[in-house]
């Protein structure tokens, strides 16, 4: 078995990747497969096969281990839905990273509305649906609010990073999926999940600043990395955050 740091091979231009890896030659192999595990990355390949050519697959298939990994790493958490069983007067819900109480107030429209101020959620809320059971209203509210104002906030950190860094993406579009905190499509279209509102203000900048530097770098070289680093040096203390915290936070509200 061969433990391989990633390094340059001639003809293919690789940069160290993000990750290390071990090689495990097999006779009975007849193609070169990538196995992703907790505790290792492990490549079996024929026995007839170049290192520069494993190495050129494992650089191909960087993201899947990536994705792969994180995968894994946050199967072995405990998963707990961040937001409460019943939105009822008095409870707090993930805001921000931290928990805010919500209050009622009687409204004449028809409709549930949202204001957030002096650390609390002011829920205004119809009569009518201040005498049953409002809980599904409320919840739904909420997460229409915290999808706006999660909007706002992307926007504004692109306008800061896009500006500094001459990184514009061409669309900024807010997602609830349960698999990805971000994208950046080839059109340079940026998407964010809207559930990282949710999270400290700090790990939705990491996201938003991981999308937009995948506008010049598409994978997750070291030179990516390296990159994220140059505009956010302390990347790494968000990226585990999300790592610990971001099952749970999948769950929504």
């Amino acid at each position: 078995m061969q433990l391989l740091f990633a390094k340059k091979i001639k003809g293919i231009g690789i940069n160290t990747l993000a990750f290390k890896y071990t090689i495990r030659r097999s006779q009975r192999a007849k193609k070169t497969r990538i196995i992703v595990t907790s505790d290792k990355i492990e490549v079996v390949a024929p026995l007839l096969v170049s290192i520069s050519k494993i190495h050129a697959f494992v650089y191909a298939q960087q993201d899947w281990i990536v994705a792969a990994t994180d995968k894994i790493e946050l199967k072995n958490l405990n998963i707990k839905k961040p937001g409460p069983a019943n939105y009822i007067e008095g409870v707090a819900v993930p805001y921000h990273g931290q928990q805010v109480k919500i209050s009622f107030a009687d409204s004449l429209s028809t409709d549930v509305q949202v204001k957030f101020n002096d650390q609390t959620f002011k829920i205004y809320l119809p009569t009518e649906k201040l005498e049953q059971d409002s809980s599904e209203f409320v919840r739904l509210a909420l997460t229409e609010w915290m999808k706006n104002q999660a909007l706002k906030e992307v926007e504004g950190l692109v306008e800061c990073y896009a500006k500094k860094y001459n990184l514009y993406p061409r669309h900024i579009k807010i997602k609830t999926q349960k698999s990805r905190w971000g994208s950046c499509g080839i059109h340079n279209d940026i998407n964010i999940n809207w559930l990282l509102i949710l999270a400290p203000p700090e790990v939705m900048e990491y996201v938003v600043v991981h999308e937009l530097c995948h506008i010049k770098e598409r994978n997750h070289s070291a030179r990516f990395w390296q990159l994220v680093e140059v505009h956010l040096p302390g990347y790494k203390k968000q990226r585990n955050w999300l790592k610990q915290n971001g099952r749970n936070l999948m769950q929504g509200l």
